[in-house]
């Protein structure tokens, strides 16, 4: 009999012929051209006996080809996976379940079932032929990460921030505290009569490339000088919002331009709102601000120079700025959880939101501890305040959820939030004003609120008009009863008067055939008279 042809084949195989089981791993099998040979495949007929016969024949073989396991460990049995189905064009396919392995390495197959009860039953006599698929080599896409590592720090980063909050609650000094750099020059102090007093909030921009470890990134502080510094404090909001919305704007025409090949994300990713360390709650206009920004920014609330407050002071402001902001529903930006998230990830994110809203202090000036340590800080009579050290404030769980671990969260959420809801309005918006007979954009959450509306009016129309024809049946329904009564009961008298009548005359007969008078009749006969 000629040699049959081999091939060498790295995918873990167990074939099962009834209470016989075989594991090869690694081994030459037979090709699955030649005719006698034998290999459990999805598409092929089931095995004949001179087949089981021939492959029990070479067991032995295919045992003493496979490499001995290490440390003298006996060999493991391998894993059953999903097979290949054959692609040659005479094979069809038997088996209707098909297990492939999960691409996460999670270890769960994905199984595609028929409903047929014979492909079922089919199906339990082939699941014995499944064979799990491993990679065996080096393919390459797990080198994916790096060649997105490598194209974003060619190409840089952007983030832009804005701060808001009244003016002397150092939101300069926390900036160039959170950068580590200058942004902001040191301001020059005039005379009192140089100071003029801003009529309305301006907006004001400030960028700087900077670049850490060969990083480089695009910082865009957006600064409000003139918020809160009135007596009149109405709509002092306003020209903030228009400024986020504004930005929306140019980046959804950018969107929508012909030529998309380089936009420019100019739309703000966390706005860092600055609470003056009052110790009670926050003021109305805070409260107010925060409404309105919430659904448009990542909104990131401070206590600005927490180092005029004790610790237990700060522990009941924060407990009071949070019921304020869980009455007034407005939403803090929180850091998302994943599925794949290890422990010490979920346990650190948890610390940081157990900060919030954050007690910060900001310094750029280096002093020297008791201990010979220059460190940021700023120096009081009763001691000296350390601003990278976690007894003292929070200003390290701010930086680390604004830049360290959170970026890129802040600019997913703003993009796939925060500007899509805006987006979607927008454009709704502009639907409802074209043309009625152009088709418009419309929004799927309110046309789905519109038809819930009027299903539940015209439910409630066809409940009022049952009842009312309810109501109107059942008071026909009584008048005809309350007059069936009234007629029984006119009958019932008249037939007891009836009966009454007829026992006064027994009656009257009775005395006068006992008194022995003659029955005296009851109407006089007329005579015949022939006149």
């Amino acid at each position: 009999m000629a040699r049959p042809k081999y091939r060498i084949v790295d995918v873990q195989r167990t074939a099962d012929f009834g209470n016989h089981s075989r594991p090869v791993s690694r081994s030459r099998v037979p090709r699955l051209d030649s005719p006698s040979s034998y290999t459990a495949t999805v598409g092929q007929r089931p095995p004949d006996s001179e087949e089981r016969r021939h492959f029990e024949q070479h067991a032995d073989f295919f045992d003493a080809a496979a490499p001995p396991a290490p440390n003298g460990a006996p060999p493991v049995a391998p894993t059953r996976a999903s097979p290949v189905p054959s692609t040659g064009s005479s094979a069809k396919p038997t088996s209707p379940f098909v297990e492939r392995s999960n691409p996460m390495g999670s270890g769960s197959a994905q199984t595609v079932s028929s409903k047929d009860p014979k492909a079922v039953a089919q199906a339990a006599t082939d699941m014995r032929n499944v064979v799990r698929r491993k990679l065996t080599g080096y393919v390459g896409f797990a080198n994916l990460p790096n060649q997105w590592h490598r194209k974003s720090v060619r190409k840089g980063f952007n983030f832009n921030v804005m701060v808001v909050g009244e003016s002397g609650l150092g939101k300069s000094t926390l900036v160039n505290t959170l950068f580590n750099t200058s942004l902001y020059p040191p301001k020059e102090r005039a005379g009192p009569s140089h100071d003029i007093v801003p009529k309305t909030v301006s907006i004001q921009s400030i960028s700087a490339d900077i670049e850490e470890n060969g990083v480089r990134l695009r910082l865009t502080v957006v600064d409000t000088p003139g918020f809160g510094d009135f007596v009149n404090n109405d709509d002092s909001w306003r020209p903030i919002v228009e400024n986020i919305e504004q930005r929306f704007d140019a980046y959804l025409e950018a969107e929508n331009r012909v030529n998309r090949m380089n936009i420019v994300d100019n739309r703000v990713h966390a706005c860092v709102y600055f609470i003056q360390p009052t110790g009670h709650s926050l003021k109305p206009l805070d409260i107010e601000v925060m409404r309105r920004l919430h659904t448009k920014v990542n909104l990131i609330p401070v206590i600005a120079k927490s180092d005029t407050l004790t610790d237990e002071e700060i522990a009941l402001f924060k407990q009071r700025i949070l019921a304020d902001i869980n009455h007034h529903s407005i939403q803090i930006f929180e850091g998302p959880r994943y599925e794949l998230d290890d422990e010490e990830t979920i346990a650190e994110n948890q610390e940081i939101m157990s900060k919030v809203p954050f007690a910060v202090v900001g310094a750029n000036a280096e002093v020297t501890t008791p201990e010979g340590r220059k460190v940021r800080g700023r120096r009081y009579p009763w001691g000296i305040i350390e601003v990278d050290n976690e007894e003292h404030c929070d200003f390290v769980k701010l930086r680390q959820m604004l830049i360290r671990t959170h970026m890129e969260e802040l600019k997913e959420h703003t993009n796939n939030v925060l500007y899509e809801n805006y987006r979607s309005d927008k454009l709704t918006q502009m639907g409802v004003a074209q043309d009625p007979s152009v088709f418009k954009e419309v929004n799927p959450a309110v046309k789905q609120e519109e038809e819930r509306t009027l299903h539940e009016q015209k439910l409630a129309k066809m409940e009022a008009e049952m009842k009312m024809v309810f109501q109107q049946k059942v008071q026909e329904k009584e008048s005809k009863l309350k007059q069936s009564e009234d007629e029984l009961y006119a009958r019932h008298r008249e037939m007891k008067d009836q009966l009454e009548r007829q026992r006064q005359e027994l009656e009257e007969k009775k005395a006068r055939i006992e008194s022995g008078r003659p029955l005296e009749e009851k109407g006089k006969r007329k005579g015949f008279s022939l006149r």
